[in-house]
């Protein structure tokens, strides 16, 4: 088994790349292979609105990174998507890969369902919840089915590093890995 984490952030390595690898923590400590792509300097295009990827299961676009990375969450049997909160919701990026990818399966059904999906927010202050629901919008709208843990999937800091404080996050962080390695096994036949 594997799951996909997505990193939303204009920034590699920083505070949203590592709450996931919080998560990916977990997931290894179960058997389970994680990989970790991170936006950072790329840009995402956004969605034309063509409707050409009816049928074909990809966008059309292929100037930037978004075909590779929409494949292997297609290949994966779980995702994790993250992003740090910017004005009150996820980052551009982010969003702009969740619109194309929403077209592509809303245009080839089925391909990302009975995944396991979870949405995680690196926050400086307000605007996490948007963030999460968001991505968990996106994740039910396509079948998916959404781990949770203790609390809201959010980490508090602002300068790389300071998630490390948040001790109830990173707890929380911690928790949903192991819930969603759970979900991972009793999805696909192992006794847990």
């Amino acid at each position: 088994m594997k799951v996909l984490g997505i990193n939303g952030s204009a920034r590699k390595n920083g505070n949203t790349a590592l709450i996931m690898n919080m998560v990916f923590e977990e997931l290894e400590k179960n058997e389970i292979e994680t990989e970790l792509i991170q936006f950072g300097k790329n840009i995402i295009q956004p969605c034309k609105g063509c409707f050409v990827c009816k049928g074909k299961k990809e966008c059309i676009i292929h100037n930037d990174i978004f075909e590779d990375c929409f494949q292997k969450m297609v290949e994966a049997d779980g995702i994790l998507l993250g992003s740090p909160v910017y004005s009150a919701d996820i980052s551009a990026n982010m969003k702009a890969f969740l619109e194309r990818a929403g077209v592509v399966v809303a245009t080839n059904p089925g391909l990302l369902k009975y995944k396991v999906g979870a949405s995680v927010a690196a926050v400086r202050r307000g605007g996490g919840l948007n963030a999460i629901d968001t991505m968990n919008h996106f994740l039910l709208n396509k079948e998916v089915f959404i781990a949770g843990s203790t609390y809201w999937n959010m980490v508090y800091g602002k300068d790389v590093g300071d998630v490390l404080s948040d001790e109830e996050g990173i707890r929380n962080m911690h928790n949903l890995g192991t819930n969603i390695a759970w979900l991972l096994k009793k999805l696909n036949g192992y006794i847990v």
